[in-house]
């Protein structure tokens, strides 16, 4: 007995990747951000996300990381990288116990200051970013997305 062969083609929605999601928590402290950094870029490279989205991507979750782990209320912070299913937007977020709203810098840092530079990163980098409470925490979300470049 031979079976049919299919004469029309599978549906569009058939060849189109989902969208991939990646979360994972850590301890809301310095030490983190590196852990941070290592997650998200080994993340993006098995899912062979171009190296400047990369580097882009990485050094975003080290600021806003440092941010979160400096300014939170919690014990803990929560990453989550989404990447869309035509893999053209990457959306990285962190949710912690925060209450205070993030706003864009005011004032950029002066050469001689140490801090105050963070968020004028993720300004200048990220074609979006934004704050809002969180659904995944009791505080608030810290996100930014980046087209990512072939």
């Amino acid at each position: 007995m031979t079976l049919p062969t299919p004469s029309a083609p599978a549906p569009a929605l058939a060849t189109t990747l989902p969208r991939r999601e990646y979360w994972f928590g850590l301890p809301a402290m310095r030490t983190s951000v590196r852990s941070a950094r290592d997650t998200v870029r080994d993340r993006l490279r098995a899912w062979q996300v171009p190296g400047d989205t990369c580097c882009d991507a990485v050094l975003l979750v080290s600021e806003l990381t440092t941010n979160a782990v400096l300014h939170t209320d919690s014990g803990h912070v929560l990453c989550g990288l989404t990447l869309t299913g035509d893999a053209r937007r990457l959306r990285i977020e962190l949710h912690d116990d925060g209450s205070t709203p993030v706003r864009p810098p005011e004032d950029h840092a002066g050469p001689g200051e140490e801090n105050g530079r963070g968020l004028f990163l993720v300004q200048q980098l990220a074609d979006r970013w934004g704050s809002a409470c969180s659904t995944r925490a009791e505080g608030k979300v810290v996100w930014a997305e980046l087209t990512v470049c072939p």
